[in-house]
This record gives C-alpha cells, sequence and structure tokens, in this order.
C-alpha cells in the first residue's frame, strides 16, 4: 500500500538523519548521549588537540575528566544486550555515533579502555572480571615488525613460501604461567594509559612458534588479560600523531613479565577465533565512531553554507553548494546504512567474520574522508586555520583510513574472503 500524506512538508528528521522513529528508551538514551558528547568530549577534545602527548596523559589532564564523566554515564554493554538483539544494535550504533560526533579519538579511547573487560565478560571469568572492571583497558595485538600481519586468516595471504612473523612480543607458555617479552607497536590505544591490556601474541608452547602442516606458515598464538602494573613492564612514550590526539597511544615493553595462566583467554585451538571475534568487534565500533565524526563535518558545513556569503548571496543559496551539500548528506546516509548493517551482521549472523566487518570500516571511513574533504574545501581558506572546527575533524577522519586496518590491505582480503567462499559454493547460480 501507498502511505498517502495530505501535504509535501518537510520530512520527519533526527540526530541520525532520516530515521525511522526511535522508541522512548532510544531517544532518551541517544540525547543523553549527545549531550554528553556536546558538553563533555567536544570540549575537552578541542583542548587535547592542542596539547603535547605528554600533556594529554599528565595527571589533571582533561582526558581524566572525559574518563570519569563517561563512566557516570552508566551505558553497560550487559545492559544494552539484555534488549530484543535488533534493539539492542541500533542503540549500539546510535551511542557510537554520538560518541564519534562528540570527538572520535576519545570516542576510540573509552571504547578500547572497556575492552579487556567485555572479554573478561564474554568468557564468564569472574576473576578476570573484577580485576578489569572500573580500570582503562587497552588492546594490544600489533608490533613494530608484526603489522598488518598479526591477525592474517588465509595462506592465500602470505607470499609463495613466506611465514607468518613471529613479531616483536612472544609469549613462553608452561604449566601454570606465561612469560611476555618484547615490544608492542606504538598504536596501541590507550596504551600510555592503560592499567590492563587484552594482548594477543605469538607464543610458544613447548614446540616451537610455528604449526604443521597447513598451519606451518602460521604462529602459534595466545590471548591474554595482563594487569600492567606486573614487574617488568614499561611504557614508551606517548605518540605525537597529525590527528586523533585526543586518543592515547605508545608502546608497551615486556621484561620477562609472568602472567599467571589462568589470565589466558584463548590458548593454542582457540586463538584465532577469539582474536577474529575481537576484531571484529572493534571493527564495528569503528564504523558508528566515524559515521558520527562525518555527521559533525556535514553539520559544520551546513551551518557555514547558511552564514558565509559569495556573489552578492549565503553560499546555500548558490547551485553548486546545494549540490555540493546534498552530496555529503547523501554520502552520510549511505555509510550510516553501512555501519549499521555491519553492527547486525556481526552482532546477530551464526558465523560473522572480521574480514566482513573490514569491508564496511573501509566503505565508512572512505565516505567520512570524502565529507570531511568536501566540508573542508566549502570553509576555503577558514578551514586551514586552528580557528575553525573542520581543521582538526579533517585531521582526525584521515587517520580512520589506516586505523584498525589500513585500508587498501582490508580490501584486499575481502578478495580473499570472497575466493574463498566461492570455493565454498557462494554465488555460482
Amino acid at each position: 500500500m501507498i502511505r498517502l500524506h495530505k501535504s509535501a512538508a518537510l520530512p520527519s528528521v533526527g540526530l541520525t538523519g532520516f530515521e525511522t522513529p526511535l522508541s522512548e528508551e532510544e531517544s532518551a538514551i541517544q540525547h543523553t548521549v549527545h549531550r554528553f558528547a556536546r558538553d563533555v568530549l567536544r570540549p575537552i577534545g578541542r583542548e587535547l588537540d592542542r596539547m603535547s602527548p605528554e600533556e594529554v596523559i599528565a595527571p589533571g589532564s582533561p582526558y581524566w575528566a572525559a574518563v570519569v564523566e563517561s563512566a557516570k554515564l552508566g551505558l553497560d554493554p550487559q545492559l544494552i544486550a539484555q534488549f530484543p538483539p535488533e534493539v539492542a544494535v541500533r542503540i549500539e550504533s546510535l551511542i557510537g555515533e554520538e560518541l564519534g560526533w562528540g570527538d572520535s579519538g576519545l570516542a576510540v579511547s573509552l571504547g578500547a579502555a572497556t575492552t579487556p573487560l567485555m572479554m573478561a565478560q564474554s568468557v564468564g571469568n569472574q576473576e578476570l572480571i573484577d580485576m578489569c572492571t572500573g580500570k582503562v583497558g587497552c588492546w594490544m595485538n600489533t608490533q613494530p615488525d608484526r603489522g598488518s600481519d598479526a591477525a592474517i586468516l588465509y595462506r592465500q595471504e602470505l607470499s609463495a613460501g613466506g611465514k607468518q612473523p613471529t613479531g616483536n612480543v612472544t609469549a613462553k607458555v608452561g604449566a601454570d604461567e606465561i612469560v611476555i617479552n618484547g615490544q608492542s607497536s606504538a598504536w596501541v590505544s590507550n596504551g600510555s594509559v592503560a592499567q590492563v591490556a587484552l594482548a594477543y601474541m605469538a607464543a610458544d608452547y613447548g614446540d616451537g612458534f610455528y604449526g604443521e602442516g597447513e598451519q606451518g606458515a602460521f604462529t602459534h598464538g595466545i590471548g591474554v588479560i595482563v594487569p600492567l602494573d606486573l614487574p617488568g613492564i614499561s611504557r614508551g612514550k606517548p605518540l605525537d600523531k597529525i590527528g586523533q590526539r585526543a586518543l592515547p597511544q605508545g608502546e608497551i615493553y615486556f621484561d620477562n613479565v609472568k602472567v599467571p595462566k589462568r589470565f589466558a583467554i584463548a590458548l593454542k585451538d582457540e586463538y584465532l577465533g577469539n582474536l577474529a571475534s575481537t576484531w571484529s568487534f572493534a571493527g564495528t565500533h569503528m564504523c558508528q565512531v566515524f559515521v558520527g565524526a562525518a555527521r559533525a563535518a556535514f553539520e559544520l558545513a551546513l551551518a557555514y553554507s547558511h552564514e558565509r556569503k559569495q556573489g552578492g548571496a549565503l553560499l546555500i543559496d548558490h547551485q553548486m553548494t546545494q549540490l555540493r551539500v546534498g552530496d555529503m548528506l547523501r554520502r552520510l546516509e549511505m555509510a550510516r546504512a553501512i555501519a549499521r548493517r555491519s553492527l547486525a551482521y556481526s552482532r546477530m549472523s551464526p558465523q560473522s567474520h572480521p574480514y566482513a566487518t573490514a569491508q564496511a570500516k573501509v566503505s565508512v571511513t572512505e565516505e567520512a574522508m570524502k565529507i570531511t574533504h568536501e566540508a573542508f574545501q566549502l570553509f576555503g581558506g577558514n578551514g586551514t586555520t586552528r580557528e575553525f572546527p573542520i581543521e582538526k575533524l579533517f585531521r582526525d577522519v584521515r587517520s580512520a583510513l589506516i586505523e584498525d586496518g589500513e585500508n587498501y590491505v582490508l580490501t584486499s582480503r575481502l578478495g580473499v574472503l570472497a575466493g574463498k567462499l566461492h570455493q565454498e559454493g557462494w554465488a555460482r547460480e
């Protein structure tokens, strides 16, 4: 049936664009997080952007105020999970988008902060839950010599005769303890401030680092939650980078660090599946965050086009500007749809996959960059100055094309996945 309206009035629209009506609970959650993003994350993010990395993580820094205030929101993932799956997905998406709208760097930091706790809850280990509750966490997977290849799943992703590197952080797994040595990459989100880490690395269980036969090119691995106050752990200098400067990143060093084996959340046989699940989860959060960042750029451009005059008229009155604004809005709606679909697939599919999530991360961040670039252009010379927030947004979003997987690498992995699925019978009719 055709839904008939009495007039061609303006369409219903909300914070998240052309959204179907939200329930009272959804609307309340969205507006609560929006106020937090507007009143806390955005001003603190701007302040942190102009500080040195050392100042960002120092005691008394506004960063810590953001962490404290975020805890007051009470957005426990376990509570959200109690909603019906379709509702939980939309609520999670609404929250992620608002946080990214406020400040993408802080949004990523807050997401990483809860990762060890969520893993402890997922495996049902009460000791680890207690250890992670109320702590700032991080997710540690990459190393200087084990970056994009830290999480490869198929032989086709390696060069002929090549092997997955053991990397710079390795573990020796004994009967009762795990001994960790080495250096993480500088890109560990919250690495310079975290109190606990969800860490993945190559592992020797007494039979070497590599498997046999078909698995001979891949390292054994281990996933473990590590308290970062253990003897032998130290930190590197916090990373000084182009964008998302509110997100503290830095190396973590391990010198014969002894971790109880009961802190492991994935041993040899469960390692890849656990890592893939974590990576898929992180990718969906990235999608929602950078829809929010793209929306922030669009809104800045839309407002500016109603203020700035050129050629005797407001920018928005020029047909070319209308085309550009319309294109930004079209891309924003598309990115949001992709982000939501990916999130729903990751949370509700019988068998999700990080490469399926990765394609959404690529699409969303590419569209976010196009939107932010166009907004930057609309500001003209003003956009290149720190006085205008579009300058910071441009730097923040640009970083996302590499963050959580470089986009070309992730896209190539999608091609590998398509080939594997076709071999199993997909898309043959």
